[in-house]
């Protein structure tokens, strides 16, 4: 959703042999096959992995002691496979609001979207199958440690055809609910525009048009874009 007040400025000095560049990540998973190879991936692609856990109170003990850029962690961690991983996050959050958190999870939960979302900034909620597309998911962990925020567009995509007459969205036009899609992947209005084959000048106008009728005036917060797909979540969560 661009919004990129975030810095990697403020990061801790690297460790003896890291390039200054890489960002610094931990990473969360029981899976100890998905955690290694998001661990080899993330190297790959220029990372810093400084970290792995397999549970919800190693995770946040090791975000403590190394305070990264970045978590990526799953939703759902030992002992009880429910929301330890959005507890951790919640915390990390709470404690160190500059970390990016990228939450993963195998299947598409509204609620906890939602809550994940509320803070508006480096933050991210992204499927697990969207790992397999690495390129986009390096750069959706980029654009989170860096202060932005990124939502899965299956979650986006799932609300929009099961919307409901009461939705408040429904004043949307088809080409905003697609600019409101785009928006959620993080697109800046270059980049929506050229997904959607516009000007940057017309997408202006539907982000302006899309806000308007959310009740959520353009003005100069850099988060009012992370509101609108939050309002649109919202609306399907409790329509």
């Amino acid at each position: 959703m661009g919004v990129d007040s975030g810095s990697v400025d403020d990061a801790p000095p690297q460790e003896s042999g890291s390039p200054s560049s890489a960002l610094r990540v931990i990473v969360a998973d029981d899976d100890v096959l998905l955690r290694e190879g998001l661990a080899s991936l993330l190297v790959r692609s220029g990372f810093d992995v400084v970290g792995q856990a397999s549970d919800g109170t190693e995770a946040l003990a090791l975000v403590r002691r190394e305070n990264p850029d970045a978590l990526v962690i799953d939703i759902r961690m030992p002992p009880t496979n429910t929301t330890e991983g959005l507890d951790v996050a919640r915390v990390v959050r709470g404690e160190l609001p500059k970390i990016g958190i990228l939450v993963l999870s195998a299947h598409v939960e509204v609620e906890h979207a939602i809550e994940l979302l509320a803070s508006g900034h480096a933050i991210g909620y992204l499927l697990k199958s969207r790992v397999t597309d690495v390129a986009e998911f390096v750069d959706s962990l980029r654009r989170i440690a860096k202060g932005g925020s990124v939502v899965d567009p299956a979650l986006i995509h799932e609300m929009v055809s099961a919307r409901r007459r009461e939705d408040p969205l429904a004043v949307l036009s088809r080409r905003e609910h697609e600019v409101l899609a785009l928006m959620a992947e993080g697109r800046t209005n270059i980049g929506i525009a050229r997904r959607l084959w516009l000007t940057e000048g017309t997408v202006e106008k539907h982000v302006r048009s899309i806000l308007s009728k959310l009740n959520l005036p353009d003005t100069a917060d850099d988060h009012r874009r992370v509101r609108a797909v939050i309002a649109f979540l919202e609306s399907r969560a409790h329509g």
